[in-house]
């Protein structure tokens, strides 16, 4: 008697005949009919293998052999060769952004799936070797080098995914492979456009990171008439405009961070939110200016820690700049040109620039001195504004007051977390 492993098969199984995997691959892919195999069969046993016990293509047929592959999908283990597995990929390379949304479509009507929220992410991945351009296949995502690595291996060559899940249990429905050297915020408009083909005659809520937020995005976005939420990026609002805001009288914000959940009340991190309008413009005179509404987001947690920040900043610039202060007019220090040089280094490293005021006297044999301080008026224009960040939406205000985008914004989360491979 020959015993297998039997595990999740049926599961998967059962799940791949009611997203008829094998059924789409084979329409999308014809002409791999044989005696024995389809691609998409092919294709569903690669799928339960990596359900199930995900293994090297050269070893597929071993693990086809010791699970019950053959009695759940009528699959002769001998038939899952390197050279048919490599046919059946092939097949499907050319064509599977088809064959994903069109599996994804497939599950969204076959199992229910709530899609009136989607988010929406980039992340690169970093790889090893050389990957040279003339050597790649222009007619899929090239690895290249890309300025901003998310994991700042600026030493790696590099490939892009995009990854959309529903914010009902963060179920992936979509996903995109680009090049390496692509630019973020030039894939939002495919991105919406393949998430509104896949949600049909259903309207859905784009929910993605700042590199949603320019004029071309935008507009795409409202002449779709797709909605979003997305924050804006730090550099598109002053801080004046946070400074004279006033947290408490924004409105309380009913949502708790799942890390503070077993937190005292007193102890957990609290938002408030207040509602104004945000204006992009585009580059072209003719462009018309767009409007949408702004969220002014107030954090409790981003305040303390920005505050905590600066303060360890300024602690570290005040241990330097005594050092200096110790050592001016000594053997390293004797001029005023050498002195003026370390505080320019100190004042960029720790970033206090912007609060640092110094004075550089000499004494009647040429020796200098160094006095310093840092401007109060300044820090406390700083500290004003901590805590607070912006959302824009085009969520009309009587679908979702300024709390209930906040929240909508806070499953964000969801598909970051998806990008996270077991250990």
């Amino acid at each position: 008697m020959v015993e297998k492993r039997l595990g999740a098969l049926p599961v998967a199984a059962e799940f791949l005949r009611r997203l008829d995997v094998a059924g789409i691959v084979d329409e999308v892919c014809p002409g791999g009919a044989s005696a024995h195999l389809t691609h998409g069969q092919v294709i569903e046993a690669l799928v339960a293998n990596r359900l199930t016990s995900p293994a090297p293509l050269v070893r597929v047929g071993d693990w086809a052999r010791t699970w019950a592959v053959e009695e759940v999908f009528g699959i002769t283990p001998d038939l899952l060769n390197d050279d048919r597995l490599a046919r059946a990929l092939d097949a499907i390379a050319p064509k599977l952004e088809v064959v994903a949304g069109t599996v994804g479509a497939r599950a969204i009507t076959e199992f229910g799936i709530d899609v009136s929220r989607l988010h929406w992410d980039m992340t690169s991945m970093s790889v090893h070797g050389a990957f040279p351009a003339q050597d790649q296949d222009e007619q899929y995502p090239l690895i290249a080098c890309n300025g901003h690595p998310k994991d700042r291996r600026l030493d790696l060559k590099q490939i892009q995914t995009g990854l959309a899940v529903t914010a009902d249990g963060g179920i992936p429905v979509h996903s995109r492979v680009f090049d390496g050297a692509a630019a973020e915020v030039r894939q939002v408009v495919g991105a919406m456009n393949d998430l509104k083909a896949m949600a049909g005659t259903r309207e859905f809520l784009m929910v993605a990171d700042s590199k949603l937020v320019s004029y071309s995005n935008i507009t795409a976005l409202l002449e779709a008439g797709v909605e979003f939420v997305a924050p804006v990026p730090a550099a598109q609002i002053k801080d004046e405009v946070y400074a004279v805001l006033d947290p408490q009288r924004g409105e309380p914000v009913d949502w708790v961070p799942e890390r503070d959940e077993r937190k005292p009340e007193a102890e957990r991190e609290t938002y408030r939110v207040l509602e104004d309008t945000h204006t992009l413009t585009g580059r072209r005179k003719s462009d018309p200016p767009l409007t949408v509404r702004r969220i002014l987001v107030h954090s409790t947690a981003v305040a303390a820690g920005q505050q905590a920040a600066r303060a360890k900043r300024l602690a570290k610039a005040a241990e330097d700049l005594d050092r200096l202060t110790a050592a001016a007019g000594g053997r390293h220090y004797k001029t005023r040109e050498k002195i003026v040089a370390r505080i320019g280094v100190i004042a960029t490293k720790r970033r206090v620039t912007s609060c640092l005021r110094w004075h550089i006297t000499t004494d009647e044999h040429g020796t200098p001195s160094l006095t310093w301080h840092f401007d109060q008026d300044v820090l406390g224009a700083e500290t004003a504004v901590d805590g607070w960040w912006a959302l824009i939406t085009s969520v009309p205000a009587e679908k979702a007051g300024p709390a209930h985008v906040l929240i909508h914004y806070k499953g964000q989360g969801t598909v970051e977390r998806r990008y996270l491979l077991p250990d």
